[in-house]
């Protein structure tokens, strides 16, 4: 299995409910962002990914969730908000990387493999095949 990969940090902050603080009220993580394409097979110009777009794609992401409440863009586009959520989980917020991702670099046929470390050794992920 090949593989290409980046990585980025993003601080952004978000609400656990029913969680005590610090957890339960608004507080900042800063989050590294780890990306992994993998394949059986390089591609037509010997590639996992074309490396560029995937950074580009990373980087752009980042760009939009720096400082920013993930419960207002991340939590709003999978349903986790309100009373009765979970709230932004990290694993929850590695897929929805997965999903920005994914449509971003395209390579069908490639696992996209994503972990969202919220600090330098804890992390959720999310893995899946590109469509």
């Amino acid at each position: 299995m090949y593989e290409t990969g980046t990585e980025r940090e993003v601080r952004a902050f978000h609400v656990m409910p029913d969680m005590p603080p610090p957890e339960g009220e608004r507080h900042s993580h800063d989050y590294r962002l780890s990306l992994v394409v993998s394949r059986e097979q390089l591609d037509e110009k010997g590639m996992v990914v074309d490396l560029d777009v995937l950074v580009g794609a990373l980087e752009d992401l980042t760009k939009r969730l720096d400082n920013a409440d993930l419960d207002e863009i991340v939590g709003k586009e999978i349903g986790a908000t309100g009373s009765d959520s979970a709230g932004v989980t990290v694993e929850a917020f590695a897929h929805w990387v997965h999903g920005k991702i994914g449509a971003a670099i395209g390579s069908a046929g490639s696992t996209l493999s994503v972990r969202v470390y919220e600090n330098a050794t804890e992390f959720g992920g999310y893995s899946g095949v590109l469509a």
